[in-house]
């Protein structure tokens, strides 16, 4: 495993053969930060800094994302598994916090279950365990490559599409009355014009990404999760509505459950002081 600075906090390791981007800030005990589906590492723009006050935070780039490399070929789950835990090795740390955000918490599912020794406290944040019956990801698939052709012709509209299913009606608007203004002096609507238009995910990226999450299954083995592990959903998140998480939370043994009113999916933003709370009470607990 090969390491390339780039600057005082954004580094590259090359792990299972790709090289993957990171960034490691603040002191203490380890915590990772795994991303969505077809998103990246800034993603935890409102959670990177506040954490780092508290704890040793890595964020990276799982492949197929940003700046890390995006092989063509299908992703699995045990592949996003296996990077995550060669990512560890190469920071030699043994144990640490994970939190995972949708299809993050998707993989830190797999990841306990596999090595669950390497995971001291787990907070899964709007994540799947099974694929909804009668139905799969397609519609999200198809709705996220139809995203990418408008982000070609007209980059500002994709990303305000993108908000509507995002964030709850109420927040959205705000963002859409002042695109500048700093919420609770983390990030602005244009922060996220820019991050949104920055190394955004390709075609062929989706369809990697989505190979993984089609063959997502862990319901079934949840209860193995002996962890300490937060659940935390949102009010009215369209994408992973809260019964699912509800779902979950009845299935970890020691699991606690949150739901954060008039929240959708993009709450880690729109309600990032509560969150951010929620998450550093849980971890000093």
């Amino acid at each position: 495993m090969k390491k390339v600075m780039v600057n005082m906090i954004e580094d590259f390791a090359d792990i299972n053969g790709i090289r993957l981007c990171y960034e490691v800030r603040g002191r203490g005990k380890p915590v990772f930060l795994v991303h969505g589906f077809g998103s990246k590492k800034e993603s935890w723009m409102a959670q990177f800094n506040p954490l780092s006050k508290h704890f040793k935070v890595i964020r990276y780039d799982c492949r197929g994302s940003g700046k890390s490399e995006r092989p063509n070929n299908p992703y699995s789950m045990d592949l996003f598994v296996e990077d995550l835990k060669g990512l560890m090795d190469f920071l030699k740390i043994k144990t640490a916090h994970f939190i995972g955000f949708s299809l993050g918490g998707t993989i830190l599912q797999n990841f306990v279950l596999k090595y669950p020794e390497k995971v001291d406290k787990l907070i899964l944040i709007s994540s799947i365990a099974k694929i909804p019956e009668g139905g799969g990801p397609e519609a999200y698939i198809k709705s996220r490559l139809e995203g990418l052709e408008l982000l070609k012709k007209d980059p500002e509209a994709a990303f305000w599409n993108s908000t509507i299913l995002g964030f709850y009606y109420q927040f959205r608007k705000k963002m859409v009355d002042d695109p500048k203004r700093k919420f609770y002096g983390l990030w602005s609507a244009k922060d996220l014009l820019d991050y949104f238009i920055t190394d955004p995910p390709t075609p062929q990226d989706i369809k990697n990404l989505a190979h993984a999450l089609k063959t997502q299954n862990t319901f079934d083995k949840l209860h193995e999760i002996k962890h300490n592990t937060l659940i935390l959903a949102a009010s009215h998140d369209r994408l992973v509505p809260k019964s699912v998480m509800l779902e979950i939370h009845e299935q970890i043994p020691n699991s606690l459950f949150k739901v954060i009113d008039k929240a959708g999916h993009e709450y880690l933003k729109s309600k990032a002081p509560i969150v951010n709370k929620i998450i550093i009470d849980f971890l000093n607990d």
